[in-house]
Order: structure tokens, then sequence, then C-alpha cells
């Protein structure tokens, strides 16, 4: 039974505060960086992230304060609207073209990248299908089906943003929900099957997707050009050594590292704080999901055991691709490190998700 009286979750705070606070510094020292270009504003961009770290707190005290039980209810008109929301990209006055991709809408003064909704959304939907399908979710018709529905739905609206690693990371975080919740193998190794079949698809039919594989392959093709980024990053996370160079002395960011508040910023952390301070960031983000695993499996009931299990794979994988492809393990990706990385709208989102999970934690066994 739920014991009523219960707070949030003592560590799982802990690690929340740390990642969001510790991320709030590396971005800063990333920043940095942006003095070498005189077309951006290192005060400018310091003020944003901020004030989206004060919105995002707001997002996770307000929605730690939402009983789990009303978003469950409200789950199918969430994901529509995120749904919604993400189909005003196709019209020309709100969408705004950048990077090669149209996947922020220009709300006036600020921006809004609608996929990292989407992420969200999908979760909670999941959950509340997973909670209403129970035991039916072992079948073809209220298991594997309703998935390929939704990720038909979700890959149109993804792709034609060319953002096929988000598309990527929510299949993946379903798949395993999906398993967890009992989705016989053969199902699963199914929508495997079909993810593949995507992700080949988009690689061999857009060439910027199969560039980064061959980059992959042979990072010394084209040190100035496709391969630039991946071995400035290496250079960076070498000369970190053991200890790093020290807080605000990476030389990489200047001008010498692209994106190093975006995608980039894991391998400016890793110049300044070297091996242990790597590491040590890794430990932060594995205690992180395995504080909403425990949270996960002390819920009392399915829907709230499964939205904390879903946002902890989503951020938890989110985080180590972008790594992953920083130490040249995975192609590159365009996924932030969450919690870090410049991007209001992640920032937000993520915190109001852990924010879910704060109020699922309240009511545990």
């Amino acid at each position: 039974m739920a014991s009523r009286g219960n707070k949030i979750d003592g560590f799982f705070l802990a690690m929340v505060s740390l990642l969001t606070f510790s991320g709030f510094i590396i971005f800063l020292s990333a920043s940095l960086g942006l003095l070498a270009q005189s077309s951006v504003s290192f005060g400018s961009m310091a003020m944003k992230q901020a004030i989206s770290l004060v919105l995002g707190i707001i997002a996770f005290y307000v929605f730690s304060k939402i009983d789990h039980i009303w978003i469950r209810r409200s789950a199918l008109f969430l994901f529509i609207g995120a749904i919604a929301v993400n189909l005003l990209l196709f019209v020309p006055q709100f969408s705004i073209y950048h990077g090669g991709a149209s996947r922020w809408l220009g709300l006036g003064i600020v921006s809004f990248q609608p996929s990292e909704l989407l992420k969200i959304a999908f979760i909670i939907y999941l959950a509340a299908w997973i909670y209403f399908a129970k035991d039916k979710i072992k079948t073809f018709r209220y298991g594997l089906l309703p998935y390929i529905i939704i990720m038909a739905i979700l890959s149109v609206l993804l792709l034609v943003q060319s953002d096929t690693d988000t598309l990527l990371i929510i299949g993946g975080t379903g798949i395993v929900m999906l398993f967890v919740a009992g989705v016989p193998f053969r199902h699963i190794a199914t929508a495997m099957l079909l993810m593949a079949v995507i992700v080949t698809g988009v690689i061999y039919m857009r060439p910027y997707a199969l560039k980064r594989v061959q980059t992959f392959f042979n990072r010394s093709s084209d040190t100035q050009g496709a391969g630039y980024q991946i071995n400035q990053s290496l250079i960076a996370i070498g000369s970190g050594q053991m200890t790093g160079r020290g807080f605000g002395q990476s030389i990489q960011k200047f001008g010498y590292l692209p994106q190093p508040t975006d995608d980039s910023i894991f391998a400016v952390a890793a110049e300044e704080f070297g091996f242990v301070g790597s590491v040590g960031l890794i430990i932060m983000y594995i205690l992180f999901a395995s504080s909403i695993f425990r949270i996960s499996t002390r819920a009392t009931d399915h829907f709230g055991a499964f939205v904390a299990l879903g946002v902890s794979i989503l951020i938890i994988t989110e985080s180590f691709v972008n790594m992953a492809a920083m130490l040249g393990l995975i192609p590159l990706s365009g996924v932030p490190l969450l919690f870090i990385s410049h991007g209001g709208t992640a920032l937000i989102i993520t915190l109001a998700a852990t924010g879910v999970v704060a109020n699922i934690s309240k009511h545990r066994k």
C-alpha cells in the first residue's frame, strides 16, 4: 500500500540536484568558448540557460505536486497535444529552419523544440496503455500492433524534422518498456527489426547520415570536413589526461571544437576534468538512473512504475549516446547531453519529467 505521508525519495532528489547544478557549471565553462565567436554573446547565452534552469526547477516543483494518477487519465490528450505541437513545424510562419533541419518553433522572442515534448508524452501514453491493457499486452493486438501504429506516426513527424536520433531513442525506450511489461520476445524482435529497416533506409536515402557512418569507420578520411568534429573531440578528451587542465581551462572550446555548448560539451568537460572527472560524470548518470529504477520497483501502480522506467531509460540512453559519440564509439549524433548541453527546451522538459517521477516516489510500497 502507498504511504500517503511519504516525501520525495531523498537519494533521487539528491542526484537530480547534483546533475542539474553540475551541468550548469560545466555549461558556463563551455560557454566561455563563445568569446571566440564575435557573433555570439557569452552573457546572453548564460542568461538564457539560467532562465531555462529556473523554469525547469519550477516545472519540477509543479509536477512533483501533481498526482500522477491525474496524468495517467490525461495521457491520451497529452500525447495528441504533443503531436499537434509537432505538426506546427509544417506551418512556415512558426517553423525555424536551422542547421539543415526544421526542428524549432518560433514563439516571439523564444524558440521551442517540440520533439522534446513528444518524448515525454510518448512515455506517459505508452505507460498508460500498458496499465490499460494489463495482461492483454502480451497479445499482438494490444502489444506490438499499437506500438507499430504509434511509431509509424512518430516516424513521419521526426523524419520530416531530420531527427532520426530522437526517433531511435524513443523507439528503443518503448521497446524496453514493452519487454519489461511482458510482451513476447518474438514481438520485441519484430519491433527491433522494423527499427533497423527504418534506420538503414534513412542512412541510404540521406547523404548526411551515410557520411556520419562512413566517418565513423574512417575518421582520418576527411579531417577538415565530415571528420572534423570527432577528431577535435578526441583531441580535447585526450588532452584532459588523468585529472584535466582545470575548470575553465579547455583550449579546444576556443574556436576548435564545433558546438562546445551543445553536442560537444562532454569533450569540453573531459578536457577540463580529465579521465577522473569524466568517470565521475558517468557515475552520476548511473546513480541517477538507479535511483529511478528503485522508484519504479517500489511504485504502487503499474502506470507509475512504467513512467519512471521510461524516463530513466530515455535520459540515460540519450546522455550515453551523446558521450559515446564524442568518444568515437558510435557515429556522431545530434542528441544533447541532458542536464548539461545548451537547450532550454530539453532542460525544462527533462526537469518536468523528473518532477513526475518525484511525485511517483511519494507513493511507494
